[in-house]
């Protein structure tokens, strides 16, 4: 008589707490999260502690080290990413060292093959050319680097000073405007410089 009492009990203790579960899944709140921006977009690849070399046309042209490396191909457009700082050397066809470029912080857009290095940005070249500034472009289709903020260029026979710049990718055919600096009247053939410059 006391074992069925409890048998009961138990049964109906059992019922409630069915039914609390039931109504409990039934009111269930669904959890999501906001919507993932394009600024929020995660790198598809990310290497570190990068020494590797890069071809164009079959031929070794440049070698990049870098410790951070991240390939997004979400953003629009896609980019590689050098947050971390970077460092270039240039090659000609018989592999010999050419020049170097460094920056603070890179970005390389794929589809225009176009990098925009920021920060520090250091180019030299082995005739003893130092380019300084701190925003330089490099487009992989024109074949020329170009800047729109203040550069410093410095060769073993002048200094040269601007607010415009465009070159080759050797350094070796330059314009600089709204200019200053120390050079020799013969070197204008050479070298394109704005005739408005001040010299010293």
């Amino acid at each position: 008589m006391v074992l069925r009492y409890y048998i009961k009990r138990l049964c109906g203790v059992g019922s409630i707490l069915a039914l609390t579960l039931l109504v409990a899944c039934s009111e269930a709140h669904e959890h999501t999260a906001p919507a993932v921006n394009p600024e929020d977009s995660v790198s598809m690849m990310t290497t570190y502690g990068v020494n590797t070399l890069i071809s164009d046309s079959g031929v070794i042209k440049y070698r990049i080290v870098t410790e951070q490396w991240d390939v997004n191909m979400v953003r629009q457009p896609s980019r590689w990413e050098f947050m971390k700082g970077i460092f270039f050397e240039q090659f000609d066809e018989k592999f010999r060292v050419q020049g170097y470029i460094q920056a603070d912080t890179a970005w390389y857009f794929d589809q225009q093959r176009l990098w925009k290095l920021r920060g520090r940005v250091n180019v030299r070249n082995t005739k003893g050319l130092i380019y300084t500034s701190e925003e330089l472009y490099w487009d992989g289709l024109k074949h020329e680097f170009y800047s729109n903020v203040f550069s410093r260029l410095v060769t073993p026979e002048r200094t040269i000073e601007g607010t415009c710049f465009r070159s080759d990718e050797k350094m070796t055919h330059y314009m600089v405007t709204n200019s200053k600096g120390s050079f020799l009247p013969d070197d204008l053939e050479g070298e394109k410089v704005d005739t408005t410059e001040n010299k010293k």
